[in-house]
């Protein structure tokens, strides 16, 4: 009886909403106060809570075969759901015995119990059938004197605290995601042993969600300035300042299960538009608007495919006047007229800084519209000259006012897609802990600029009546998906060896759930003359056709395909727009299956093959969708090299249509005019898209022909 009393059960009965709780009330037994371990976990509703030591733990299901664990000091609190603003709280299976407090949601669950060196330590369980495997477990430091335990706060002012949560990683864990960390984890897709900045910079977009080959997905649900260390004998969380630790962490049988349980939490992609499939062109920049027509013109001449024009920046008179100067581009909507009539749509690049000379300034900073420091000492930023200030899109009074101005000097014209660069805060990375937002300070928010810019201009889009809205944009944070944003990397170095970095910080970018990526061309570079630039960006072109987002970028004065070098180079680059054009219903098929599961258009092999432990190994190849595997070519001079084929199905060679069993490595040509490429099994159709590029396709490629 004694036993009964002490146990509590709690079954959520998903089909009916009841739950049915066998317990006596918390903290009495037979008139005795209960203490141990029994006094400090408790349920209330659906929340498995755990007190002690002056935090307090909360654990939730949250969607499917997922957890969401909220740990508060006390003093702390809540400033946001930040990226789990999304309804998905659910029942769960709680149970509470004198020693231990587990929840169960499907496949995952977690377990709370006390250490004899440390009091509430957590364990993280994946369920595949009668099976519990431990996937995560936070670290115990096994001292009993001064153990600082996984979970420490220590206040920084402001109401914030320093907090630091550890893990104790598996033997031969394999890591991915964390958005653009070029810097941090070079050259890398396995970011095991690496150690990753939480902040946002130019070229560098922290998404802090990471999944593991454990099995499951881990979201840092906290945006504030911080560092993680992906340790080899642990995992180490850090934040500079925030209010309570809050993350999200959920398990699948297969990657593909991860990927979709987390878009079900943060948010999914909204449906991709088929004109975003085709090529974007763009340089730094189209001065006016005869020159921007013209490029139009000769696309449109040499029958070459161009979907997107791009105005980039410095098209106003002055910085924060968000609008087209009159003396470059007198006549607008003419303009976007005649680009209609060629079916290419413009993209413009309006900036968020404002100069005290604009028109809008007075107004801005006497409603005080723009971000400020702590001190008052630092309100502007310097990176483009003195006398800028910062448009704070967590304001909303300063987003109704930008957005008022981009209307009506923007969409009322016709131009309806834009480019958010810069999408970070602007401000020196020293001076980052000084910013302060609408919402708070630098230290516990900065990461989220991004997604409240993309956020304004989305919703903003969105109310004057686009349906299709896809914005480029040079950061993001966890959640920037479901407003339409595609990362792209910006102003990076036109080498092979960036060339073959960026190839595997695209793949990372996959599994941080943001389905949307492009990639600059190589944007500073010197020349178009010699032959290594020439084969280079041949390579490079080829590598876009592959992406979700094909776009070119650069600073080059002339990069229009028809002036990157010879006759020979042009003849590729041509074949490579006419092969991207033809895979367009593909490419489509990709992004539906992005908007609807959550699964990353392109992905490295282990994602797609699971049960072959050598594809694991493989961070220069990837799946272009289930059915390509694309080689990118990263050196140069090569005109072969050693490639693997993953086990379990056949292979075909795109290019000459040989048959190649699978789980072999294999010598693959790699001639000057393309890469190696491979259709998965027997695809006919999808074949004889690769072969007569000048010819239009006589099959389509849809969602049957593709499968």
């Amino acid at each position: 009886m004694k036993q009964a009393v002490n146990r509590i059960v709690v079954f959520g009965l998903l089909a009916g909403g009841l739950m049915v709780c066998a317990a006596e009330e918390p903290g009495k037994n037979g008139g005795k106060a209960i203490t141990g371990f029994a006094a400090r976990a408790t349920h209330a509703g659906n929340k498995l809570i755990y007190k002690d030591g002056g935090q307090t733990i909360v654990i939730q299901a949250w969607g499917r075969d997922s957890l969401r664990v909220r740990v508060t000091p006390d003093g702390g609190g809540q400033t946001s759901d930040w990226a789990l603003d999304i309804p998905l709280e659910k029942p769960g299976k709680i149970e509470i015995t004198p020693k231990a407090a587990t929840l169960r949601n499907g496949k995952i669950s977690v377990s709370i119990h006390d250490t004899p060196n440390c009091n509430g330590q957590m364990q993280f369980f994946r369920h595949a059938g009668d099976k519990r495997v431990p996937i995560l477990g936070e670290s115990d430091d096994a001292v009993d004197a001064n153990n600082p335990g996984a979970r420490t706060f220590k206040s920084v002012g402001d109401g914030l605290f320093s907090s630091e949560l550890q893990f104790a990683p598996h033997e031969g864990e394999r890591l991915y995601g964390m958005g653009e960390n070029a810097v941090n984890a070079p050259n890398k897709v396995n970011l095991k042993g690496c150690t990753i900045d939480l902040f946002q910079r130019h070229m560098k977009a922290v998404v802090p969600f990471v999944v593991s080959s454990e099995g499951y997905g881990f979201l840092w649900n906290n945006p504030s300035l911080g560092k993680v260390e992906f340790g080899k004998d642990r995992t180490r969380w850090m934040s500079k300042g925030c209010k309570q630790l809050d993350y999200f962490i959920t398990a699948g049988d297969s990657y593909a299960d991860i990927m979709s349980n987390y878009a079900d939490a943060t948010g999914h992609a909204p449906e991709f538009p088929y004109w975003a499939s085709g090529f974007w062109q763009c340089k730094n920049r189209y001065k006016d608007q005869e020159k921007l027509l013209n490029v139009a013109r000769e696309f449109k001449r040499r029958n070459l495919p161009l979907s997107v024009l791009v105005i980039d920046f410095f098209h106003w008179d002055v910085f924060g006047n968000w609008r087209l100067d009159p003396k470059c581009w007198p006549d607008p909507k003419a303009m976007v007229k005649e680009m209609d009539e060629m079916g290419c749509r413009i993209m413009i690049s309006p900036w968020t800084l404002v100069n005290e000379k604009s028109e809008n300034f007075s107004y801005m900073k006497e409603h005080g519209l723009f971000t400020g420091s702590i001190d008052g000492k630092k309100d502007t930023v310097n990176d483009f000259g003195p006398h800028l200030y910062q448009y704070d899109p967590t304001n909303p009074e300063a987003a109704k006012f930008l957005w008022s101005k981009w209307k009506q000097n923007y969409v009322d014209l016709g131009i309806r897609t834009f480019w958010l660069d810069p999408c970070d805060e602007f401000h020196q990375i020293q001076d980052y802990d000084q910013v302060r937002f609408h919402i708070g300070t630098g230290k516990e928010c900065h990461a989220w600029f991004p997604i409240a810019h993309q956020k304004n201009i989305y919703e903003g889009l969105l109310s004057a009546g686009e349906k299709e809205v896809v914005t480029i944009c040079r950061n993001a944070w966890a959640g920037s998906q479901r407003y339409g944003a595609c990362l792209a990397p910006h102003d990076i170095q036109c080498t092979f060896e960036d060339l073959e970095i960026y190839l595997k910080v695209g793949l990372n970018v996959m599994m941080s759930g943001v389905p949307w990526w492009s990639c600059d061309t190589g944007f500073i570079s010197p020349d178009n003359k010699s032959p290594h630039f020439q084969e280079l960006i041949t390579r490079w072109y080829q590598y876009g056709v592959f992406l979700p987002v094909f776009r070119t970028h650069s600073s080059r004065p002339n990069n229009e395909p028809w002036n990157l070098g010879d006759e020979t180079t042009y003849s590729h680059i041509r074949a490579s727009l006419l092969l991207r054009e033809r895979l367009r219903p593909y490419v489509m098929d990709q992004m539906k299956l992005a908007t609807k599961r959550g699964l990353p258009p392109m992905r490295p092999l282990f994602f797609d093959f699971m049960n072959d432990p050598k594809a694991a190994a493989v961070e220069d190849e990837y799946m272009f969708g289930s059915d390509l595997l694309v080689v990118p070519i990263t050196k140069y001079e090569m005109r072969s090299r050693e490639v693997y084929l993953p086990a379990g199905t056949a292979w075909t060679d795109a290019w000459t249509g040989k048959k190649i069993p699978g789980g072999q490595t294999i010598t693959a040509a790699a001639p000057l005019a393309h890469l190696p490429v491979f259709i998965r099994g027997d695809k006919p159709a999808l074949l004889a898209l690769f072969h007569d590029l000048d010819e239009p396709p006589t099959t389509p490629v849809g969602p049957e022909s593709s499968k």
